[in-house]
């Protein structure tokens, strides 16, 4: 039986690509191939990609040779996988976090989790726009924009919905069906904002249980890479993908002990006839009526499949979610420490020399500021009263946050809306985070004419420190009773 691929990959999950592959009805090489046609295709229409690897037809090829020859090296072997642009890979690709100030930078090594992916087999097949600077370059800056690759606009709705979070083009881009999976990476909200407004699922992991080493930072304390999927099936096989101890990054080093190489064993359709899950009211207050109702859609579902619904659940309720100082600290010292590694051709080695930069390019470079750049660069913290702050900064979190609601009510887990306001406690802490689709919102946004029109939305599970197998337990039970995931409408965008 011959497949159509560009029909089939819209609907086609990892599994169904490894079973067309295993029987011959496709190949590696075909799927790339489709892949870069739909990107040449619909690319244009909302600004996800950045590039395509060069050598990615050509890896394919490889790989269909090794299945052929020596077998699959697993669920990821020749499956084409998109990665967020301040995610190092030592090939023909450039890492720029969004910025012309590295548009022409090639990294000196592979990123721990790019090296993780090739060695699964999975074919790297190009790098996502994003949120320049992983939003922390101004104030002002709309999510999904960089001076590099312009505006992220999401399929669902180009120019009319909010594409959220700094990973918005891994998250547009897979809507799209640009890819069959994509890695993005999160500080605050920025894999579960854009996944939930892309109807996606996302899983934003444990610090610690994902390393960080290549990775373009802001924060050391807060900053994760994660999966980007159409299924928590998938999103469980690439996350088992890219865990792991890697001894330059001290925060895995304990990873081992709670580290799973198949999360894919968690996937209990039944799993939320014994769960608990607590509803923070406060989290709901702001949602406009539409997304209430999706909301409250969802608390019915958890009931009717069988969970006990504590609701409400009392919070610590964060007045201010950030520290700039603990913030602009970490992001300075680690910027500087990535800069400055870089080859003696680019025209940056540290914040202050990105900053003159971008004043010598103001045209090109400062359409928006860079306000958190020179903050952060101003920053008068020494090593001493950054600890003390920090441990000032996550106190109320922890002593009052979420393991404290979870143990005060017996509960597994927290569901909040798919929005940016309930993840700064999970992110202040490095707890995990999962989204999965849960309905549309006839008042996602207000388009040009005045009409609204409708908007992804989903809902979000929060648990404790090294909880990934229990959220996505019941992120899979949540998903097969909805299975509210749909497509865009490309041809409808076309048409436009």
């Amino acid at each position: 039986m011959s497949i159509n691929l560009q029909d089939w990959i819209q609907d086609a999950d990892l599994v169904s690509i490894q079973k067309a592959m295993a029987t011959g009805e496709c190949t590696s090489e075909a799927l790339v191939l489709a892949y870069i046609e739909r990107i040449h295709r619909y690319n244009p229409l909302i600004n996800a990609v950045l590039e395509i690897n060069p050598d990615a037809v050509e890896i394919a090829r490889s790989l269909d040779f090794e299945l052929k020859t020596t077998g699959s090296r697993g669920p990821l072997h020749g499956i084409p996988i998109l990665l967020k642009d301040n995610i190092d890979t030592h090939d023909r690709m450039h890492t720029s976090a969004g910025s012309i100030a590295l548009a022409e930078s090639f990294a000196p090594e592979d990123s721990f989790i790019a090296a993780k992916l090739r060695a699964a087999g999975a074919v790297l097949l190009g790098k996502a726009n994003m949120t320049e600077w992983s939003n922390f370059m101004s104030s002002r800056m709309p999510a999904g924009f960089s001076s590099r690759g312009g505006y992220v606009l999401n399929p669902y709705g180009p120019g009319k919905l909010f594409v959220s979070g700094s990973s918005s083009g891994s998250a547009a881009a897979l809507a799209a069906d640009l890819a069959a999976a994509a890695i993005g990476t999160e500080t605050a909200g920025s894999i579960i904002g854009p996944a939930s407004q892309h109807l996606l699922v996302g899983i934003k992991p444990t610090i610690g249980l994902t390393s960080r080493s290549g990775i373009i930072p802001i924060s050391i304390s807060q900053d994760t890479p994660g999966p980007i999927s159409k299924t928590v099936t998938d999103a469980a096989i690439l996350l088992g993908a890219i865990v792991g101890f890697d001894e330059n990054d001290e925060a895995t080093w304990t990873s081992p002990q709670r580290t799973s190489q198949d999360y894919t064993t968690y996937l209990d359709r039944d799993f939320l006839r014994k769960a608990r899950i607590g509803i923070p009211r406060h989290y709901y207050d702001s949602l406009d009526e539409e997304r209430l109702s999706i909301m409250e859609s969802a608390i019915n579902v958890l009931r009717e499949q069988g969970a006990t619904v504590i609701d409400p659940v009392d919070l610590y309720l964060e007045q201010h979610p950030w520290n700039n100082d603990v913030i602009c600290y970490e992001f300075k010292t680690g910027l500087n420490h990535y800069l400055s590694k870089l080859s003696s051709d680019m025209p940056v080695h540290s914040l202050q020399e990105l900053i003159s930069y971008n004043q010598k390019h103001a045209a090109s470079s400062l359409k928006f500021g860079q306000d958190n750049l020179i903050r952060s660069e101003q920053n008068a913290l020494n090593e001493t009263t950054y600890q003390l702050k920090r441990q000032e900064y996550n106190h109320p979190t922890v002593s009052q946050g979420i393991d404290y609601a979870l143990d005060q009510h017996g509960l597994d887990a927290l569901m909040l809306p798919g929005d940016i306001d309930g993840m700064y406690i999970a992110a202040r802490l490095g707890y995990p985070l999962i989204t999965v689709p849960a309905g549309y919102s006839a008042k996602g946004t207000i388009d040009a004419d005045g009409d609204s029109t409708q908007g992804p939305f989903g809902v979000v599970f929060s648990g404790r420190a090294f909880s990934e197998p229990t959220l996505i337990s019941i992120a899979y039970s949540f998903e097969q009773a909805t299975l509210f995931r749909r497509p865009p409408d490309l041809g409808e965008l076309i048409s436009h």
